[in-house]
């Protein structure tokens, strides 16, 4: 499936925020790019603000517009706030926990480790970064995969107690997947009403 490869710092900028992790030449121009990008009286329309939380949204965790209103749809259909279930959806896919258990830098870092096989949930190797993590189950690295540098050096001095959802075993290499998290303990600035909005509209 097709995934964003262009500049990831233009598209920080587009929204103001290091959505991508660290980035050194985004600290630099935290403004939009383009000529009037650092035009401080341009306005949006509320209509163009709900459209630009869903793109970060999207941009974020690394989904395109089909398989993100498919999600929404299922969370729109789930019991609870339609928001808030959509978000725990993204934190569940796959590619996400093991961004979320250190095992990879970055989110993309973690999509190519699910899909290149080094990847196992309850000791079976899944290749699907879309795979949607159920409470109970153990994500971890395939044996052979335990050496791999990137990993390795992902994990170093990484805190896996700021995301209590998720228990760590540094032995094996492995987190479980505790619980679905909850909405004031995930760190993304995403304001998801306003993405309920615009698909509401």
């Amino acid at each position: 499936m097709a995934r964003y490869t262009g500049p990831k710092t233009r598209i920080a900028r587009k929204f103001g925020e290091a959505i991508f992790g660290a980035d050194k030449a985004f600290e630099k121009r935290k403004y939009a790019p383009g000529q009037h990008g650092n035009n401080r009286r341009r306005k949006s329309s509320e209509y163009g603000i709900m459209l630009a939380e869903k793109q970060k949204a999207k941009y974020t965790y690394g989904v395109l517009e089909k398989q993100f209103r498919n999600m929404f749809d299922k969370a729109s259909r789930d019991s609870g706030i339609t928001g808030v279930n959509l978000l725990q959806m993204l934190e569940s896919r796959l590619d996400n926990v093991a961004f979320r258990l250190g095992l990879a830098p970055t989110r993309a870092a973690a999509r190519q480790l699910v899909s290149h096989r080094h990847i196992v949930v309850d000791g079976k190797v899944l290749n699907i970064p879309s795979y949607q993590v159920k409470p109970g189950q153990i994500v971890g690295v395939r044996e052979r995969s335990k050496s791999l540098e990137v990993i390795a050096d992902s994990l170093a001095g990484f805190n896996h107690a700021k995301y209590p959802w998720i228990e760590w075993d540094e032995q094996n290499k492995a987190g479980k997947f505790l619980h679905k998290p909850e909405r004031e303990d995930i760190p993304e600035n995403i304001k998801e009403q306003l993405i309920v909005e615009l698909y509401s509209k």
